[in-house]
């Protein structure tokens, strides 16, 4: 048996989809990943408190997750079968930690992106998915085993590298510098918590519980974060009015479930990849409608784009099957 146990009768069992279907679910990860880190940064910046912005996005996705889990049959089932795993201690405690990353990401948004923009916070988690998604896929982490580094992975994961060199280049000044490592660092906590919630999701069958689990353990930790804080400094003295910048609890909810649902399809390095996508496509609208201090500009914005797209085909395109089929057509193949 594989040392981590993977779950591989469950995902032989499941009908498998489309990989382009799985890939467009992937980028819209992407998208709401952003769309959570402008609301959540906003929320921070109104608040000054990073941390009590995060409990109000992850205290609100619980709400939302508990509802649904009441409400559909998987949901209750999941529940059941989770509790049952976890007291014959099937289940290990490491896979209940999914959150504790979650938790890292949102207090990181709610801190940094009201102040470097959108764009700036991307390409710091792309930096760290990457990294941590070739990783864990080489070791077998993920739901799916252990999936093949080739050689079109790893040039696209170079090439996401570079687009992350040049989105940083020239448009982070007067940044302090911890503000621009911890994006990376919650990429790399994307990375691991997308592979540990799918391998819940694999031992629980429901992504609807394995995202509850997630948001459990997330507002658990940050509720302690938030307590210390205020306690220390005191709470926030107004609180925003706009509804839309209470809703990042509702993007994460859709965000996590998806990428417990996709992973054993695209494994960690792709499903970052294509959530890459989705990142820096609508990091640069909002950004053009809503510019931030560290915002690098529109035209390095789209040269990024640009070449994290050009990633994402390198890493997911066969090219042993397309160049065969291209020598068979010349006459000179098999």
């Amino acid at each position: 048996m594989h040392a981590f146990d993977v779950e591989r009768n469950d995902r032989r069992d499941r009908a498998r989809i489309p990989l382009w279907a799985a890939l467009a679910g992937a980028v819209l990860v992407g998208v709401l990943t952003a769309v959570q880190a402008r609301m959540n940064g906003q929320l921070g910046l109104r608040l000054g408190d990073g941390f009590t912005a995060a409990v109000i996005s992850f205290g609100s996705g619980l709400a939302i997750l508990i509802v649904l889990s009441l409400v559909f049959a998987s949901g209750r089932r999941g529940a059941m079968r989770l509790v049952r795993e976890v007291r014959a201690r099937r289940i290990p405690w490491w896979m209940l930690a999914g959150g504790a990353a979650g938790a890292f990401t949102v207090a990181t948004q709610g801190l940094a992106v009201g102040l470097i923009g959108v764009s700036l916070f991307t390409v710091g988690v792309v930096a760290g998915q990457t990294v941590c998604g070739l990783i864990l896929d080489r070791t077998g982490y993920g739901p799916s085993g252990v999936v093949a580094v080739t050689v079109g992975r790893l040039v696209g994961a170079a090439l996401a590298l570079v687009a992350v060199a040049i989105s940083f280049g020239g448009g982070s000044a007067g940044i302090p510098f911890w503000m621009l490592v911890l994006p990376f660092l919650a990429g790399a906590g994307i990375a691991w918590q997308q592979a540990t919630n799918g391998r819940l999701r694999a031992r629980v069958g429901a992504p609807l519980t394995a995202t509850l689990v997630n948001f459990a353990g997330g507002t658990a930790v940050l509720t302690v974060a938030a307590v210390a804080r205020i306690a220390i400094v005191g709470p926030p003295t107004a609180f925003p009015t706009e509804p839309w910048i209470y809703l990042g609890g509702a993007a994460g909810v859709v965000y996590i479930f998806l990428s417990a649902a996709l992973v054993a399809y695209t494994g960690v390095l792709l499903l970052g990849l294509g959530s890459v996508v989705g990142l820096l496509i609508t990091s640069i609208v909002l950004d053009a409608v809503w510019p931030a201090a560290g915002d690098p500009g529109l035209a390095r914005e789209a040269v990024t784009v640009g070449i994290a797209l050009i990633s994402v085909v390198v890493a997911v395109v066969p090219w042993r099957r397309v160049l065969g089929r291209g020598q068979r057509a010349d006459g000179t193949g098999a």
